[in-house]
């Protein structure tokens, strides 16, 4: 799987949504996930940043997105990684979960993808449980494995308090 960033406009998503089980590829450091295009609501770079104290170390802090007020969740700390460009200029997804509204820091984005379902594959049972809680699946992609980012792992902090 070759991954050439994407040069989307926000109108991207809209116009990708169409695709029967699109994902975007997204990548972090030098992996590369799946992501649901219905889940992506705009793409776009963050601005200032303020900072949200006390808050789990994975929440980046607040960023205004077109006059509304969102969350910013850095992926590589998700995921353990080490931070990198998670301030202002960083490309983020807009998510809606769970009725809040978040930006997803990602390094890049790729291209629509549509995954067939005889790509699935089991989950490699090497994976660490708590980098494993992040995928909801797994599909054999030109050779490798990408996994689908699990939205649900990746908002929920109450394992984080």
């Amino acid at each position: 799987m070759s991954f050439e960033p994407s040069r989307m406009s926000s109108e991207a998503p809209r116009a990708a949504a169409n695709a029967l089980d699109g994902y975007f590829s997204i990548k972090v450091a030098d992996d590369v996930f799946g992501l649901p295009v219905t889940r992506v609501q705009t793409i776009f770079r963050i601005g200032p940043v303020t900072r949200a104290p006390g808050g789990p170390r994975d929440i980046v802090g607040l960023v205004n997105l077109r006059g509304k007020i969102v969350t910013a969740v850095s992926l590589r700390r998700r995921l353990g990684l080490k931070a990198e460009g998670d301030g202002p200029g960083s490309l983020a997804i807009g998510i809606e979960h769970a009725g809040e509204a978040f930006a997803l820091l990602v390094d890049e984005i790729g291209d629509v993808l549509s995954l067939a379902p005889d790509t699935t594959v089991a989950p490699p049972p090497h994976i660490a449980r708590g980098r494993a809680k992040f995928a909801a699946a797994y599909h054999r992609v030109a050779g490798t494995l990408m996994p689908l980012l699990n939205i649900d792992a990746v908002f929920d902090f109450t394992e984080d308090r």
